[in-house]
């Protein structure tokens, strides 16, 4: 069983780097493992890009063992100097505490903290870091690392030329800690994360083999690219967290759905729990019938799900349609608000009707209303799904949807939100 993980791993291309992977798999074969990944509370949410490690752990959960999900609340306060060209902005202990708190909120919807014989841990380094003095850490764990060892990863080396504090510079020892408190205290033998923490990674292997020893692998997952050489995680709108308040359901699933052809397939192995056969049977469909887009709908659907819930599908299926078919009537309040958040929105006093082409220019759908006529003529002016080609046509109150909204769409894809107060 354990073996096939690490088959599946390579399979869906989620396997980069990997310490001694042969005894990892006679370990995972003999035993049920301990092992963890980090994520530093850098903001309130974690964003798509921490979804490839958080689905590495359900998967090892998924198979049997025991999955740590380990907040950096000490590290949070630090800053890691991984892929990054400058350094950090460091924020408050206030606020990075409420950020540890928001990502633990957000990862207990992907692991299964009770009811299984493999419950899941939910830790903050904090609790270890926090209690260290200088003097103890220096002599006991700065010992054991050479500042020439330091400078040859990468984090640091590529960093010595724009420069790089002693704080981001220790984090590859803080970082290093943490693995070794988590080998001794809890067994745990595997470290997980993207491929820019690879050196810290086998930091904490170092220590843990100068601080006791012991089984110690590490394994790193490869950084998500898009084939059009655009970054992975951002939209128009900015990047796409996993808040549902922060970016909408409907706007995860769009973001899904929009995927390339050229990706989606790699998408569906690194995202989703769907099998081998079923995502041969999705590429095969690709190749045949890409206009169908049948891949890109499942990989929506499959990601939203388990990140929003199968209600949150729904919805985002059910606005879809609608601003498709052009029925947005349909939608519920919510649901109409979700869907033309990202739209231009105009907000009116409550009168008793208005002239639609006054509408128009107020709702800057149309730039004159001389422009607004000739839409209006020529067939480009909806009205809450409704074409109107009257210049005379009025919208009022009971036109309004839940009392307040006018949706209007001006030619296929320009769509403009009016709020009645």
């Amino acid at each position: 069983m354990t073996t096939k993980l690490l088959e599946d791993l390579e399979y869906r291309g989620l396997v980069y780097q990997m310490t001694n992977r042969d005894e990892l798999a006679k370990k995972m074969d003999a035993e049920r493992i301990v092992m963890y990944c980090g994520f530093d509370p850098t903001a309130d949410s974690l964003h798509i890009g921490s979804l490839l490690p958080i689905l590495c752990l359900r998967r090892f959960q998924l198979a049997g063992h025991t999955a740590i999900a380990l907040v950096g609340g000490g590290t949070g306060l630090i800053g890691d100097p991984s892929g990054r060209s400058t350094e950090r902005s460091l924020n408050t202990a206030d606020t990075v505490a409420q950020w540890t708190n928001s990502l633990k909120r957000q990862l207990s919807r992907f692991l299964e903290f009770e009811g299984t014989d493999n419950p899941a841990k939910l830790v903050s380094n904090y609790d270890w870091l926090a209690p260290l003095d200088a003097i103890s850490f220096l002599r006991d764990v700065g010992k054991h690392f050479t500042v020439n060892y330091m400078l040859a990863k990468d984090s640091v080396d590529s960093r010595l030329a724009n420069g790089i504090s002693f704080t981001e510079f220790s984090y590859m020892i803080l970082q290093a800690y943490d693995y070794h408190k988590l080998h001794a205290e809890h067994n745990c033998s595997l470290q997980v994360g993207g491929s820019d923490q690879w050196g810290n990674i086998t930091a904490g292997l170092d220590l843990i083999g100068k601080m006791g020893g012991g089984d110690a692998f590490g394994m790193t997952m490869p950084l998500v690219t898009k084939s059009d050489g655009k970054k992975f995680g951002k939209s128009e709108s900015g990047a796409i967290w996993l808040d549902r308040n922060k970016t909408s359901a409907y706007q995860f699933y769009q973001f899904w759905i929009n995927t390339d052809d050229n990706d989606v397939i790699k998408f569906l192995k690194y995202f989703t729990f769907l099998s081998r056969e079923e995502i041969e049977a999705l590429e095969t469909e690709l190749a045949e019938r890409p206009e169908k887009r049948v891949a890109q709908r499942e990989l929506a659907r499959e990601v939203t799900k388990l990140v929003h819930g199968p209600e949150a599908v729904e919805s985002a299926e059910n606005i879809t349609q609608a601003l498709f078919s052009g029925e947005v009537v349909q939608l519920s309040e919510s649901e109409l608000i979700e869907a033309l958040q990202d739209m231009p929105t105009t907000v009116l006093p409550g009168g008793q009707e208005t002239g639609l082409i006054d509408l128009l220019v107020e709702a800057k759908a149309a730039p004159s209303r001389r422009q607004a006529k000739q839409d209006i003529e020529s067939g480009a002016v909806y009205v809450n799904g409704e074409k109107l080609t009257s210049i005379d046509a009025v919208v009022g109150e009971g036109q309004r949807l839940h009392g307040r909204y006018v949706v209007l769409r001006r030619g296929k894809k320009n769509y403009y939100l009016v709020r009645f107060e």
